[in-house]
C-alpha cells in the first residue's frame, strides 16, 4: 500500500450542457435513424457502418491509450487516462450500432435476407466464385458473428480489469495496481492488434471480398488512434478550462496531446500512401480494382478531398509548436480529426453502396448524418452518465504528483 498523494483535487459537477446537448443530439439522431429504417434498410445498414466503426474506434482506441500509458509508465498522459477509461463505455454502444448489419446477416443465415451488403453471404454467389469459395471458411455468417461478439467480450473483459483496477486505486492508493495493470496491458496489446485488424477486415474490407491489403488493419488503427487522442484532447481541454481537471495541467501536457494528434495524422498519411503506391506500382488487377471506383466521376474529387481533410488541414494546423499548446487551436484540430475519421470510414465503405445502386455518384444525406449524429451523441451521453460519480483524474495513481509537475 502506498501513502495518499499530496496533490490537491476537488471533484466538481460536470457541465450541464454535456448531458443536455448530447441528449438532444441522441433524440434527433435516433428519430432520423428510425425514419430511415422505414424507407431504405439497405442504406440504413451502410449508415450504421459509419456509426459502428466510429464507436469501435472510441472504445478500442481508449483501451489502447490506457494500455499504452501503463506499459510505458508514461508520466504526461496519467492525468488524461481517466477520460480514456470513461470513454471505454462506448463498447456498450457497439451492438446497437451494428444491429442493422447483424440483423440482415441473421436473416441471410435463414435465407431471408432483405438486401445485399456483403455479397459473400449469398451461397449461390460463393458457390459460383472460386475465390470466394476459398475464403468461405473465414467469410461466412456464423464466423462473422462469432468474431464480432468475441471481440466485444474481450474488450469488455479488459475494460473491467484495467478500468476497474484504476477506479479501485482511487480509494486504496495501492501502487502495486500499476504493475498489475501493466501486466494485463501487455496481454491486451496482442489481443488488440488482432481485434482491430479483424474488425477492419470484417466490416469494411469484406464489402469488397476480392480485394486484399496487408496493411488495411494498420490503416484503420492509424485513424482510430488519432481519433481517440482527439476525443481525449477535446474533453480534457474543455474540462481544464472549466476547472474540472486537477491543478497543474500546463502547456507541456497540451503539447504532448497535440504532438500525438500530429504524429498519427502523419502516420495515417504514410500508411495510406504506402498502400496506394504499392498497389499503383504493381498494377495488379486484383488490387487496383478497389481504387478504380474511387478515381471515377465525383468520387475522384472526394478522394482528392480526403488528402486535404484527413492530412493536409490537420497537419498544417498543428505543425508549429505554438499550435500544439494553444487551447483553441487544439480543440479545433481535435474536432477536425474526429470529423475526418468519419469521412475516411465513409470514403472506404460507400463506393460499394454506389456500386450496388449502379451509379458512380456518392451518397451522403440525412440518413448518414442521422446515424453519425446518433453515434457521436451516444458516445458523449454515455460518457456523461459514466463520469457523473467518478473522479475525472486517477487520483490514486502513484505517478500523479510527477504528472502534474511534468515539463518537457
Amino acid at each position: 500500500m502506498g501513502a495518499s498523494i499530496t496533490v490537491e483535487y476537488v471533484k466538481k459537477a460536470l457541465p450541464s450542457g454535456l448531458i443536455k446537448w448530447s441528449s438532444i443530439g441522441l433524440i434527433v439522431g435516433l428519430a432520423l435513424v428510425i425514419f430511415s429504417a422505414t424507407m431504405d434498410m439497405q442504406r440504413l445498414a451502410f449508415s450504421s457502418l459509419l456509426g459502428y466503426m466510429f464507436v469501435m474506434s472510441i472504445a478500442m482506441g481508449a483501451l489502447f491509450f490506457i494500455a499504452l500509458d501503463h506499459i510505458t509508465g508514461s508520466i504526461w498522459s496519467t492525468p488524461f487516462r481517466r477520460i480514456a477509461e470513461i470513454l471505454t463505455n462506448a463498447i456498450w454502444l457497439a451492438p446497437i450500432m451494428a444491429a442493422p448489419i447483424l440483423y440482415n446477416i441473421f436473416l441471410e443465415m435463414g435465407g431471408h435476407g432483405m438486401f445485399d451488403m456483403y455479397h459473400w453471404t449469398h451461397d449461390a454467389v460463393v458457390a459460383a466464385d472460386p475465390f470466394l469459395s476459398q475464403k468461405a471458411p473465414y467469410l461466412n455468417e456464423s464466423s462473422f458473428i462469432f468474431r464480432t461478439v468475441l471481440i466485444w467480450v474481450l474488450m469488455i473483459i479488459f475494460k473491467f480489469i484495467l478500468v476497474g483496477n484504476s477506479y479501485k486505486q482511487d480509494k486504496t492508493f495501492n501502487h502495486k495496481t500499476n504493475k498489475v495493470n501493466a501486466a494485463f496491458s501487455a496481454i491486451f496489446m496482442a489481443v488488440f492488434a488482432v481485434s482491430i485488424t479483424l474488425t477492419a477486415i470484417d466490416f469494411m474490407m469484406s464489402l469488397e471480398p476480392h480485394w486484399f491489403s496487408t496493411i488495411f488493419g494498420i490503416y484503420y488503427f492509424a485513424g482510430t488512434f488519432a481519433c481517440i487522442v482527439a476525443m481525449i484532447t477535446l474533453i480534457a481541454v474543455n474540462f481544464n478550462e472549466k476547472g474540472l481537471m486537477i491543478e497543474g495541467i500546463n502547456k507541456d501536457h497540451y503539447y504532448s496531446l497535440g504532438g500525438w494528434m500530429f504524429a498519427f495524422t502523419t502516420f495515417w498519411m504514410y500508411i495510406a500512401f504506402s498502400q496506394f503506391m504499392l498497389i499503383w506500382y504493381a498494377n495488379i488487377p486484383e488490387e487496383t480494382f478497389w481504387y478504380m471506383p474511387r478515381m471515377e466521376g465525383t468520387w475522384a474529387y472526394l478522394s482528392i478531398a480526403l488528402i486535404f481533410i484527413k492530412f493536409l488541414v490537420p497537419f498544417g494546423l498543428s505543425i508549429q509548436r505554438p499550435s500544439k499548446t494553444n487551447p483553441k487551436r487544439l480543440k479545433l484540430v481535435a474536432m477536425w480529426i474526429i470529423g475526418a475519421h468519419i469521412y475516411d470510414i465513409w470514403w472506404v465503405s460507400y463506393p460499394t453502396y454506389s456500386h450496388l445502386k449502379e451509379t458512380h455518384s456518392p451518397f451522403f444525406g440525412w440518413q448518414e448524418l442521422g446515424f453519425v449524429l446518433f453515434a457521436i451523441s451516444a458516445v458523449f451521453f454515455v460518457f456523461a452518465i459514466a463520469a457523473k460519480n467518478k473522479n475525472i483524474v486517477p487520483i490514486g495513481d502513484a505517478k500523479m504528483e510527477r504528472a502534474i509537475n511534468f515539463h518537457l
